[in-house]
């Protein structure tokens, strides 16, 4: 009977078919961070005050100055209110002149916006300030919400329907709710909008590294995470330069919806995982996918070998059982989780706060692209070089410490800005790390349950960001306490894991727990 590293020894670990799979697998993810652009790039208390047109019926030739005069309480500092204003009357202009208006109510008729870094954010259409100030945090739990339960809708699916389908119904629900999301008239058809681009875009992160790194050798075992987040890297940096030249948020999700019409198109044909079928017992159809990725990468496969592949029975499916019944994959599983919430904790709270640091947002958001680019090309290297274990150890570490020091640099918005920057290289570097680690601990009949279940863990980390963010409003401290914290507690905890460099991916329990 052939193991599947055997198999892939003779038609290529890494030929021209996986290099094709990989690159179309990855080309999403230089999408998916554009599905961020409107709950990243907003600007939360913009220059406003409510509209107060209706005196223009008393007098239609007032200038703007006189009109707020007229209409506009002010605060403490003289400024006028950018929440409140005086209850309409139906007076003349020169009665209201003469006696004045000095009852006050909230903006009954929206707000006029003025000095905006954009063109149109969800904040000034959907008007989330004032006593809605809140409703963006909303927007940004709802979206990561969505990607938690893509998560824990798709990892299941892949194990019964196969990794080729996990990966393309996504790609279709991202489409059309895109699309939806940029013509939605209010804001709470965009809240179900970006919940089910949430859907998608977690079911396909999901999925797609999966299928990418179940066809690569062990030799390269790790450009299957690596390069899928590589990729997503590059879309950082790209986002930045469409959100500069496009500040219109709905046009960028039109924009955004552009390129996942040719990735719908071309996802349709995506090959399946041999390893799954093989793992179902559906081995015809697996020995048939396998010659033909031999002839891509011009190879022979042995007429032995494909009599073995053939003699293969399906071995019997556990499940979530293997967690249950083995304390030595439990104690690697609930460590690899701990460590991914951890993590995804941290790069969501510092993603979300990109416009708060202090320096020019796009800026900012340009640099966190390149930095994100070096992690993730040294991390294909230093695990080969270094080891899964002491990777995961020293970035968790190194990150969670960097992100610690912010508060006694606090108000020095370089220095801020170059911790954070610090602080997210090594946290992306841990989840590199942790795609890569989550595959090779569990067998092949769990492996798309744990990567799943460990998916499920991480995006309830970036759920749980905007409301660690929002603990700011009791001491400024407290997110960056909290994120370093747990950061750093999941860095050493990996100590517990063993080290699977260069081992073959195993397709069994006790394969599994031999990694130990």
């Amino acid at each position: 009977m052939a193991d599947f590293g055997e198999i892939l020894r003779n038609i290529g670990e890494f030929g021209l078919f996986q290099k094709i799979t990989l690159f179309v697998l990855c080309f999403p993810n230089l999408i998916l961070p554009f599905h961020f652009a409107s709950v990243f790039f907003t600007q939360s208390d913009p220059e406003r005050h409510c509209n107060t047109d209706w005196i223009l019926r008393a007098d239609p030739n007032l200038t703007a100055g006189e009109q707020l005069n007229l209409t506009l309480p002010r605060e403490e500092d003289g400024a006028f209110s950018k929440c409140r204003m005086f209850v309409p009357v139906d007076w003349g202009i020169d009665a209201i002149r003469e006696y004045g208006l000095n009852v006050t109510t909230g903006c009954q008729n929206g707000w006029v916006y003025s000095n905006t870094l954009y063109e149109a954010t969800i904040v000034t259409d959907f008007d989330l300030v004032c006593d809605q100030a809140n409703l963006l945090e909303v927007a940004q739990t709802l979206l990561m919400a969505g990607i938690l339960i893509g998560c824990l809708l798709f990892g299941p699916f892949a194990e019964s329907f196969g990794r080729k389908r996990a990966a393309q119904i996504p790609v279709f629900v991202m489409l059309i709710f895109t699309v939806t999301t940029g013509l939605c008239p209010n804001f709470y058809l965009y809240l179900a909008s970006q919940f089910m681009v949430g859907i998608g875009y977690g079911g396909y992160r999901l999925n797609g590294v999966i299928l990418a790194t179940e066809w690569i050798g062990v030799s390269r075992r790790s450009w299957g995470a690596c390069v899928t987040q590589l990729f997503g890297a590059v879309g950082q940096i790209v986002l930045a330069g469409m959100i500069y030249f496009i500040r219109d948020w709905r046009l960028a999700q039109l924009v955004t919806a552009a390129p996942h019409v040719v990735i719908a198109i071309y996802i349709w044909f995506i090959p399946e995982s041999a390893r799954w079928l093989l793992d179902r017992g559906r081995t015809e159809e697996a020995k048939q996918l396998i010659t033909k990725v031999a002839a891509i990468n011009k190879r022979t496969v042995p007429e032995s070998l494909l009599e073995k592949i053939v003699e293969k029975e399906t071995e019997k499916k556990r499940g979530i059982k293997i967690l249950i019944q083995s304390s030595v994959l439990r104690k690697y599983f609930f460590t690899v989780i701990f460590a991914w919430f951890s993590l995804n904790i941290a790069y969501y709270c510092l993603s979300f706060n990109v416009g708060n640091f202090g320096l020019d947002i796009f800026l900012t958001q340009l640099v966190f692209g390149l930095t994100e680019l070096p992690a993730h090309i040294l991390c294909i290297w230093l695990l080969e070089a270094l080891g899964r274990k002491i990777s995961l150890m020293a970035t968790l570490l190194i990150g969670g410490f960097s992100c610690l020091l912010i508060l006694a640099v606090q108000g020095n918005a370089v220095a801020v800005t170059a911790l954070v920057t610090t602080g997210r290289f090594f946290i992306n570097w841990a989840g590199s790390v942790c795609n890569v680690y989550v595959q090779e601990l569990f067998p092949t009949s769990f492996r798309q349950t744990a990567s799943g279940l460990g998916s499920i863990a991480s995006r309830a980390g970036g759920l749980l960001s905007p409301l660690v963010n929002m603990l700011a409003m009791y001491h400024w401290s407290i997110p960056t306490i909290v994120l370093s914290s747990l950061t750093m507690i999941s860095g050493a905890l990996c100590f517990l894991l063993p080290e699977t460099r260069r081992k073959e991916l195993p397709d069994s329990t006790d394969e599994a727990e031999d990694n130990g």
